[in-house]
């Protein structure tokens, strides 16, 4: 009877399951295109590139459709069960809530499983191919799109103004064309009445067929200061400009494996240990560059010599007061306090480059700290979140998308937002890289703890006539001003 039941919660969660998180994951993708839009119109890339694209990033949004799904899904399978009165048969027939959980907590296990294993293995590839692609689109340049009595300028080197086109989108008149190719100015101009627009073999070329017009150059002789002017008028001529700028060109994939969304646990691991030895460098080569300016410190005669007069109080060091250019002789002063400006200047330039250094090797440790513990903490999120929706959909007893919808959302809205908090407080040294990870799990366990706690005991916090009942009784405590005269 009970392994039947098994197969019965499983089969119910299964369904709901796909069906949510392709729903999230389409919602997500979607976000992203909305957010990428401007930058991917009118560059002229391939419905091929752009469902590469689509397939990369949806790779990459997983993580968070995931634990969104396993939230949404375990609600409605257990809203549905308490809703057509099935939990309590079950419960009558003396098998517990967590008992009956049993089953699809094993199942989450499998699913938090399969998501460290995607998110150490083909979450760095997608993110690989996604943003490298991204980074290409981006950069690529917009199709050449000359509008009659503007300039264009897409074309390096060269404003194009055309005055009006024809209907068919080839035939153009009043023609001007500056080329800025000499890097001096205006010194070539075209006009021509009227042409022809047509693209070259490939579409790496554009070709202006023009009639009935001229060409002015000015030219200019160096060191003879010597002007000239060229016009020249041609019945027919044709203007070839290059359009090999506007291929779109893939990126060399190499160039981004070393980021540190593109490793897996143990490479992110080893970096990380990389870090650690070379900030402790650091400190040594700050000592380094300190040295040359601090004479005691160095070692050697001299500062030996210096430091035992010091400490004897006895030679030229103990004459040393608040006035120390006092003992310098006017014939050197000035060669002095240039000296000591400069060594100044230096010390604070390899101080500054030191502290830089070591800025960046500090961030790069906490980025790398921190996809490190992403990895875990997506895998445990699962299991966060079926132990906080699988009580909520007990206690609620409402199946479909409407309440349990609002309440995932509440949740993973939550979730997702302690989370993000997290991660910035860590990337900021506010909390520590695994205090910061891990904030939003802990934060939410003590609530699945007592979510658990109240559909263990039928409790109905969200029931309406409960705060109905409370609010009568609030007012009831509340003196009125009837009661205030009697």
């Amino acid at each position: 009877m009970i392994k039947k039941l098994d197969i019965l919660i499983i089969r119910s969660f299964i369904g709901p399951f796909i069906v949510t998180f392709f729903v999230s994951l389409f919602v997500l993708i979607m976000q992203f295109f909305w957010l990428y839009m401007d930058e991917m119109i009118g560059k002229g890339i391939s419905i091929w590139m752009l469902i590469q694209l689509l397939v990369y990033m949806s790779t990459t949004l997983v993580p968070l459709a995931l634990p969104l799904s396993i939230l949404l899904s375990s609600i409605m399978t257990f809203g549905n069960m308490g809703e057509n009165f099935e939990l309590v048969a079950i419960k009558s027939s003396g098998i517990s809530l967590l008992r009956f959980m049993q089953p699809l907590f094993l199942f989450i296990v499998l699913i938090s499983g399969f998501a460290f294993f995607f998110s150490n293995n083909v979450i760095p590839i997608a993110n690989l191919k996604a943003l490298s692609l991204l980074y290409d689109v981006r950069q690529a340049k917009p199709t050449l799109n000359i509008r009659p009595g503007q300039f264009n300028n897409d074309i390096p080197g060269y404003a194009i103004r055309v005055g009006s086109k024809d209907k068919d989108g080839t035939k153009i008149h009043d023609v001007i064309i500056y080329d800025h190719t000499d890097l001096i100015g205006n010194n070539k101009v075209i006009i021509a009445k009227e042409g022809q627009i047509l693209s070259g073999a490939g579409k790496q070329a554009l070709i202006f067929k023009l009639q009935d017009g001229w060409r002015y150059e000015e030219g200019y002789e160096h060191g003879a200061h010597n002007y000239s002017q060229t016009r020249v008028h041609f019945a027919r001529w044709d203007k070839v400009f290059d359009l090999s700028t506007f291929k779109f060109t893939r990126t060399n994939e190499d160039l981004f494996k070393n980021a540190y969304q593109m490793m897996n646990v143990s490479q992110l691991a080893e970096n990380i240990d990389s870090l650690k030895h070379t900030n402790g460098k650091i400190y040594n080569t700050i000592a380094g560059y300190m040295a040359p300016f601090f004479t005691v410190t160095t070692p050697g005669k001299q500062s030996a010599q210096l430091i035992k007069e010091v400490k004897s109080n006895t030679g030229p060091a103990h004459k040393y007061d608040s006035s120390f250019l006092q003992l310098v002789p006017d014939s050197l002063r000035a060669m002095v306090l240039t000296g000591a400006i400069n060594n100044i200047r230096s010390f604070k330039s390899s101080m500054d480059i030191a502290s830089l250094d070591k800025r960046i090797q500090t961030d790069n440790y906490l980025k790398y700290d921190v996809e490190w513990h992403r990895k875990f903490t997506l895998s445990f999120a699962c299991l966060l979140l079926f132990l906080i929706g699988a009580p909520l959909g007990a206690i609620i007893r409402k199946g479909g998308l409407g309440m349990p919808l609002v309440i995932a959302v509440v949740f993973f809205m939550t979730f997702h937002i302690l989370n993000i908090t997290g991660e910035k407080l860590a990337k900021a040294e506010s909390v520590s890289p695994w205090m910061g990870m891990w904030m939003s799990t802990a934060i939410l366990c003590p609530v699945a703890c007592w979510l658990i706690i109240a559909a263990r005991n039928d409790s109905r916090i969200f029931s309406k006539e409960l705060y109905i009942r409370i609010w009568r009784m609030i007012k009831k405590m509340i003196p009125t001003k009837n009661n205030a005269i009697a």
